[in-house]
């Protein structure tokens, strides 16, 4: 597996949640792809417990991160279904661990785990991804005008 991007990304994208989150890319090749989420008391629940919706958002991540871990620079993901299962809870950092199983020639399948430290499993997910090739960013004299209520963006 290839190493982390050091450059702020998730793997060579620019994810505005996935840096809110704070989430970590460890590794990504192979089909597989392995994401960390770190500790927050702002992502927890009422007891204290990391919050479903962050480990959620982890596995949408992490999987996406495995479907297009054979170019993770060319291709961009959105997702189509998403299931995950809650098994245990924790109150520390939760990495999670994905493969692509399947992979056509639009639509991509895979599976997932997350683990607190101790190796513990807490949760396990599936989804389905549609692969969508990125385009080049827009130059800064191409960006549309602002859009306000009442003159929508064109």
């Amino acid at each position: 597996m290839a190493a982390p991007f050091d450059d702020g990304t998730l793997f060579g994208h620019p994810i505005a949640l996935a840096r809110l989150f704070g989430l970590r890319g460890e590794q990504i090749g192979d089909d597989r792809a392995r994401v960390r989420l770190p500790h927050r008391p702002d992502f927890s629940n009422s007891r204290g417990d990391v919050h479903g919706g962050a480990l959620s958002a982890l596995f949408d991540s992490v999987l996406a991160c495995a479907v297009r871990a054979h170019e993770p620079l060319r291709w961009g993901v959105v997702t189509v279904d998403l299931n995950v299962h809650f098994l245990a809870s924790c109150r520390g950092d939760v990495v999670a661990e994905a493969r692509c199983d399947q992979r056509g020639r639009s639509l991509c399948f895979a599976r997932g785990e997350a683990y607190d430290d101790s190796g513990r499993l807490l949760a396990t997910a599936t989804g389905t991804f549609k692969l969508v090739e990125r385009q080049p960013d827009p130059t800064p004299s191409a960006s549309p005008t602002p859009s306000t209520p009442d003159r929508p963006c064109p």
